[in-house]
């Protein structure tokens, strides 16, 4: 996934908020940006780039193995998923001291975008479509997308988060990285603006829910979670908005969401926008 997360800067990705990478090349031509240096030159907790929550549950039959990062929102949208129905899957950082994984990840996906999922020798890609992939092939307690016709009500959710609320941050981090003070700022009042029409939607339409789409959580809700919660740094959601502040409380506390948090915590440096000390 949308337009946030994963801009690969050589895969441990600088442009946390980014759906879709950038190729490696690219990568190169850019190293001057500070940010970017400073990716580079990270050590990840672990020789795997894996912090201790994300290391796979030990069972001889794992069949998931998820390439990704731990600070890319995508990669937390199909995690929120893998935690909700505790299933089992190996973690395969995408960051410069795992080149094993690089390799493996560009000969599978030459478009060079991640999340990407590997469930036996099978591959699947994009997010949505990893989450019902997983619903439909390895079924947990919790049903993350609806029978019909609610099914089409999350996914329209689904899409808006990713579309109007991932892809208005990813605008303003790119613009962050040109280093180009104008560029910065122009991007990030284009973000602005549509992150306000954003979140005025979605003040009307979450009201006297819990989650997205109702009562139950939901693939939406997967996405809703790191979208708003970058959103948030991006441009603050006012009190005016009560519901939606509310709801990305909730979404906060929710323990599948926490975790995914807490393991990406180290990489907040990188935020090209600054991260705020909260959350």
């Amino acid at each position: 996934m949308g337009q946030f997360v994963d801009q690969v800067v050589f895969a441990c990705q600088i442009n946390l908020m980014v759906k879709y990478e950038e190729h490696l090349d690219a990568v190169f031509t850019a190293l001057a940006h500070p940010a970017r240096r400073a990716m580079l030159s990270w050590k990840p907790i672990s020789e795997k780039c894996s912090p201790e929550g994300l290391r796979p549950l030990e069972v001889s039959n794992m069949s998931l193995a998820l390439y990704g990062h731990p600070f890319s929102s995508y990669t937390q949208k199909v995690l929120i998923a893998l935690y909700e129905n505790e299933l089992p899957f190996e973690f395969r950082c995408i960051g410069p001291d795992t080149p094993q994984h690089v390799a493996e990840w560009l000969r599978r996906w030459p478009l060079a975008k991640f999340p990407l999922l590997l469930d036996g020798e099978r591959q699947v890609l994009e997010t949505s479509i990893i989450i019902e992939h997983l619903q439909l092939n390895h079924p947990g307690q919790l049903r993350l997308l609806p029978e019909n016709p609610a099914a089409l009500d999350v996914r329209f959710l689904d899409r808006f988060f990713d579309l109007h609320v991932m892809s208005p941050v990813q605008h303003a981090v790119s613009g962050a990285l040109t280093g180009v003070p104008e560029k910065r700022k122009e991007a990030l009042e284009f973000a602005q603006a549509k992150l306000e029409l954003a979140y005025a939607w979605l003040e009307k339409q979450l009201a006297g829910r819990d989650w997205a789409n109702g009562k139950d959580f939901t693939l939406a809700d997967c996405a809703a979670a790191p979208s708003l919660f970058y959103a948030d740094w991006t441009h603050r959601i006012a009190e005016t908005y009560p519901v939606l502040r509310a709801y990305r409380a909730r979404l906060l506390a929710r323990p599948s969401f926490a975790r995914a948090v807490e393991e990406a915590r180290p990489y907040r440096a990188l935020f090209p926008l600054g991260a705020p000390d909260r959350d």
